[in-house]
C-alpha cells in the first residue's frame, strides 16, 4: 500500500481490498495509516470531519472494524470513542464483524426483485456454502441480501467488495464465484464483466 493518494479522493479508495494486511499494533502507527491520517485531515476542515474516511480506510485494510478500532479512530481525530462507535454502528456499510475476502451483497429490492434476486441471492449461497451472513469455512465469502444498492436500470445488482456486478442471474453466479475463487495478491475483486459493465 505505497501508492500516493491525492487528498481529494482519500475517501474514494477501495472499500476492501482482496489482500488485507495485518498490524500488530495499532493502524495509525504504520507509515501508511500515518500517510493516510494527514491526507485526510488536509482535505477536511475539522478533524471530525475525516471520521468516514478513516473508518474506511481501517475497513478497507481489516475488512470489519473492531471496537479497538474505533478506539483508535477516536484518538487520532480528537473524539470520544462512544462517538465514533455511535457513528460506525449508523452505518450499514461499515463491517462491525469479520467478512469473508470476498463481501458480496445481493440487492433484493423491486427492481432487482422483478429481476429474480431471490433466485441470485439463493445460487449465491449455494455455490459459497454458506448461510446468509455467515463467513465460508474457507474465509473466502460471506453473502448477504442488501435492501438497496442504488443501481436499479441494471437488475439484478450484486455488489462485491467496492466493484458492482449488473444484470447478474441465477446462470451466471457460477462463473462469477469461480473467477473469486480465482482472484489473488490483490487482484481487483468482482469477477466477470457483467452485461452493461463498461
Amino acid at each position: 500500500m505505497s501508492r500516493r493518494i491525492h487528498p481529494a479522493v482519500v475517501g474514494a479508495q477501495p472499500f476492501q481490498l482482496t489482500a488485507r494486511e495485518t498490524f500488530d499494533g495499532p493502524i495509525f502507527e504504520t507509515e501508511e495509516g500515518r500517510r493516510r491520517l494527514e491526507a485526510a485531515l488536509s482535505r477536511y476542515p475539522t478533524k471530525q470531519a475525516a471520521l468516514l474516511p478513516m473508518l474506511g480506510f481501517v475497513q478497507s485494510v481489516k475488512g470489519w472494524i473492531e471496537p479497538e478500532d474505533m478506539v483508535e479512530v477516536a484518538e487520532a481525530l480528537d473524539l470520544t470513542p462512544a462517538y465514533v462507535h455511535s457513528v460506525a454502528t449508523f452505518y450499514t456499510m461499515y463491517n462491525k464483524h469479520p467478512v469473508g475476502r470476498h463481501f458480496v451483497q445481493v440487492c433484493t429490492n423491486i427492481s432487482c426483485h422483478l429481476n429474480r434476486a431471490e433466485e441470485v441471492l439463493r445460487s449465491f449461497l449455494a455455490e459459497t456454502g454458506t448461510r446468509e451472513g455467515e463467513t465460508s469455512e474457507d474465509g473466502e465469502f460471506t453473502v448477504i441480501e442488501a435492501e438497496c444498492l442504488g443501481a436499479c436500470g441494471f437488475a439484478t445488482v450484486v455488489q462485491v467488495n467496492d466493484r458492482y456486478l449488473e444484470n447478474v442471474t441465477p446462470d451466471g453466479v457460477p462463473e462469477i464465484v469461480a473467477k473469486l475463487r480465482g482472484a489473488r495478491d490483490g487482484a481487483a475483486a468482482g469477477g466477470p464483466a457483467a452485461e452493461g459493465d463498461a
